[in-house]
């Protein structure tokens, strides 16, 4: 096993990044800069946290400009893009009959010839100890739980040794359990390897407890962005998801949420 890769610092920054569907506008006066750690995108339902995510990774091609180290996206391959951005959707990996072993080997498919190297079988393992799947690597992934199969998909973009990791709701439809246990890895792995990890969530005491800094997105637009304990106050949760809210924070300086109930107190949908 060889140690810990610790990848050169990144920034990936968009300015006056816009995106519409059609004639709706979907993003507008989205400008950010990551720079590497663990931040949480967060927002309502339909406030853009998905289509940013795919602006970010070169799958949509929004107005203005978005830039690695100072590089635009648009100057980058689709080889490139894929091997510097690490990209999971929502939708969570099919399961198949490839091991998990097969699986996370596929991800360095851009660098494979007819044949996988040593080097490259040397990798997979040091990805696979280093996301405690070891013990996985000869099941098919048709047999993993939830929890597992995101872990799974999360290591089979990290042998890329991407620069930027870009997550969509990584915790969906996983347990109270898993979806601690996956945070907790995210967070580990991201500083072990020094890398920018965005990712969006629906879970605000999540993103409090394991993000080193929040986005809010309202209607396509930032409305805050800083660390958990500026971001996620009472005011932003009225403002932003129209409900009643108290905030403590803990010893740990980490804010916790309690939801009281609608803000205007109709309780409609």
């Amino acid at each position: 096993m060889t140690e810990n890769l610790l990848l050169p610092m990144a920034t990936l920054q968009a300015n006056d990044v816009g995106f519409c569907y059609g004639t709706r506008r979907v993003l507008h006066n989205v400008n950010l800069m990551l720079e590497p750690g663990v931040t949480a995108l967060v927002g309502p339902n339909a406030a853009g946290k998905s289509t940013l995510l795919k602006c970010l990774c070169g799958q949509l091609s929004p107005k203005g400009e978005i830039t690695l180290d100072g590089q635009s996206l648009r100057g980058l391959s689709r080889r490139d893009l894929s091997r510097q951005i690490g990209y999971l959707p929502q939708t969570q990996m099919q399961r198949s009959r490839f091991t998990v072993f097969e699986t996370i080997l596929l991800g360095r498919l851009h660098e494979l010839g007819w044949r996988a190297s040593q080097s490259e079988i040397e990798r997979v393992h040091d990805v696979l100890e280093e996301t405690s799947l070891t013990s996985l690597a000869d099941r098919e992934t048709s047999e993993l739980s939830g929890g597992q199969i995101q872990m799974v998909a999360i290591a089979q973009a990290l042998v890329r040794e991407p620069s930027v990791l870009l997550l969509d709701e990584p915790t969906s439809n996983l347990d109270l359990r898993r979806q601690l246990e996956v945070c907790s890895r995210i967070r580990h792995l991201t500083a072990a390897r020094g890398v920018c990890t965005l990712m969006a969530m629906h879970d605000l005491n999540l993103a409090a407890r394991y993000a080193d800094h929040v986005l809010v997105l309202r209607e396509g637009t930032p409305y805050a962005n800083g660390t958990p304990a500026q971001v996620l106050t009472e005011t932003m949760l009225e403002e932003v998801y129209q409900v009643a809210a108290q905030v403590t924070l803990g010893a740990n300086g980490h804010p916790s949420i309690v939801i009281q109930g609608p803000s205007d107190e109709s309780g409609e949908i």
